[in-house]
């Protein structure tokens, strides 16, 4: 199995998840956030398969995320705008992010990726 790995490369926590990647010999391919943002479509598609609120996909520890008061501003957002909100900035974005063929992780939560990724 290979998955898509999305990080932000200076992310304690991204770097934690890869080498955990590495160690498990899970195939992935390696996305930089904020070089490659993701894609409204992406997002979307993503929202779907994962089956978490979109509010999940947010990094609500980030800087940027705190700096546009988005804690305040995210409910009176449309699904639609939040999407494109979150396609605007890959900073934005919840990381790291796994995506395989039917599933999507977000952040990193060991127990989590053990279940999806030995299946």
């Amino acid at each position: 199995m290979s998955v898509l790995f999305i990080e932000y490369p200076k992310c304690s926590t991204c770097q934690k998840a890869k080498k955990w990647l590495q160690e498990h010999q899970i195939s992935f391919n390696d996305r930089h956030i904020v070089e490659e943002n993701p894609t409204a479509e992406e997002l979307k598609f993503w929202l779907k398969i994962s089956g978490k609120p979109l509010k999940s996909f947010f990094n609500t520890s980030g800087l940027l995320y705190k700096s546009m008061d988005l804690k305040n501003r995210l409910p009176q957002l449309s699904e639609d705008e939040q999407i494109q909100l979150l396609a605007s900035n890959g900073m934005l974005v919840k990381r790291p992010l796994i995506i395989g063929e039917n599933f999507v992780l977000i952040g990193f939560k060991e127990s989590e990726w053990q279940t999806h990724l030995f299946k």
